[in-house]
């Protein structure tokens, strides 16, 4: 187990985490205001239309027809709005996004049953652990003996002379 890997899988999670939480962050709140606009739009559709029955009563026809053709397009450029905010985001970036959030899950899960299987080979063979240590480690201990017996040689003879 690499913990320079480790750390790089866990640091393009994270980046890609904030990646896909940006874009979807941004389409919630472009939907948001085109369902806003949409709903104002509705409104004064709905309000033309209260219009034109207010003109029907007073006059008959001339005014009528213009409120209830203003009303109708507002209704159409309403249901217009609230089909684009309705719509998914862009493919491309999610999908990009969602690759390399997978990847590094992989390699993360693999970084992980590599370490597993280090701690299982531990505990299974303990020796196998130790002694790469243990090697080195006498190796140090037998030079500083000698280096030491050699130190207590030489004095001895440097004091007669």
């Amino acid at each position: 187990m690499n913990t320079e890997n480790v750390a790089k899988h866990l640091r393009a999670l994270w980046r890609t985490d904030r990646i896909i939480a940006d874009i979807r962050l941004r389409h919630l709140l472009v939907g948001l205001g085109l369902r806003a606009f949409a709903a104002l739009i509705a409104a004064f559709g709905l309000l033309m239309l209260e219009l034109s029955a207010y003109f029907a009563l007073v006059q008959i026809w001339s005014a009528i027809a213009a409120a209830a053709i203003l009303g109708a397009v507002n209704f159409a450029i309403a249901a217009a709005l609230f089909a684009i905010a309705g719509r998914a985001p862009s493919g491309r970036d999610i999908e990009l996004a969602n690759e390399i959030h997978d990847s590094s899950v992989e390699a993360l899960q693999l970084e992980a049953r590599a370490f597993q299987a280090q701690v299982s080979g531990a505990v299974h063979h303990p020796l196998s652990t130790i002694v790469p240590v243990l090697v080195p480690l006498i190796a140090i201990i037998i030079r500083s003996l000698r280096t030491s017996a050699g130190k207590s040689a030489a004095t001895p003879t440097e004091a007669e002379s």
